[in-house]
């Protein structure tokens, strides 16, 4: 299982050094990968840096660990510019990008971005296969119920030539973000509980023989958050999901209260104390 882990971002707010310093031993400790949020706008959000931007900042301090905004609210952002960002990330960070995607649940936040919040869904599965053909492809043409694209590219591509595209999802996804990610994704944020997950996965992976491809492809990441009101079940849950066959897992230090000095002690202390073996490895 590889393992990585939330940069707090909210809880270091403005302090670059302090983000940077996160980082730098998350990646220093062998984590596989740092993850952080998005919101587009907010009201009371916290302060949160725009995820593309940030990421991009936190590829020239680090080497080797992989970068993954998780999630990027997709529909919020024009597709074509979506993929050249998404596509110059992963070339400024040598393919260390995964994308993390989703489609949100706040309707004032489409509201001020000037979206249609009831089409999200079927935007999303538009903007995800032109973005697979504007990362693998000179020169596309689409045409779509909400893109049209003619004789026209992105350069540079990405690295990797498709970036691995992982789907978010609340708690028990409904059918069509179950078919999205059977169809679409490397993988999906697994936010069901470890009772539901069972059924989602077997949802999931029938989608995926659906749309012609290997379930085992899709790979799976849960979080656990080692501070808080659960911290002392912390290493029960990291075994439980391990014996699921999990592929990825993300460790939390936020959201519990710790000042910013305090977030690189936690994160030592979890790592040394994890009860299954880290697994780097391409994802």
């Amino acid at each position: 299982m590889r393992i990585g882990i939330s940069l707090p971002v909210r809880e270091m707010a403005g302090d670059l050094a302090a983000i940077r310093d996160f980082a730098q031993a998350a990646e220093e400790l062998g984590l596989c990968h740092l993850r952080v949020p998005d919101q587009v706008i907010r009201p009371d959000s916290g302060h949160l840096h725009e995820p593309h931007s940030l990421l991009c900042y936190l590829a020239a301090v680090t080497k080797r660990i992989e970068l993954v905004p998780s999630v990027i609210v997709l529909p919020l952002r024009q597709t074509a510019l979506a993929a050249r960002q998404t596509a110059a990330l992963d070339v400024l960070s040598n393919g260390r990008l995964r994308l993390g995607i989703g489609v949100g649940g706040s309707a004032p936040e489409y509201e001020a971005m000037g979206v249609d919040f009831h089409t999200r869904g079927a935007r999303c599965d538009e903007q995800l296969e032109l973005m697979h053909q504007l990362w693998s492809q000179p020169q596309v043409t689409f045409q779509g119920e909400y893109h049209q694209v003619t004789a026209n590219g992105i350069n540079p591509r990405p690295l990797q030539g498709k970036i691995p595209v992982w789907v978010g999802a609340r708690g028990v996804p409904g059918n069509a973000v179950v078919r999205r990610i059977g169809k679409w994704a490397a993988g999906w944020f697994v936010l069901a509980s470890p009772e539901d997950y069972p059924g989602v996965k077997a949802r999931i992976d029938a989608a995926a023989q659906a749309a012609a491809r290997n379930p085992a492809d899709i790979g799976t990441e849960a979080g656990v958050a080692v501070v808080g009101p659960r911290e002392a079940e912390w290493q029960d849950r990291v075994r439980n999901w391990h014996a699921t066959g999990l592929t990825h897992l993300c460790l939390r230090t936020l959201g519990g209260g710790l000042a910013v000095s305090e977030h690189i002690p936690k994160m030592r202390e979890a790592v040394d104390a994890l009860p299954v073996e880290n697994t780097p490895g391409s994802s």
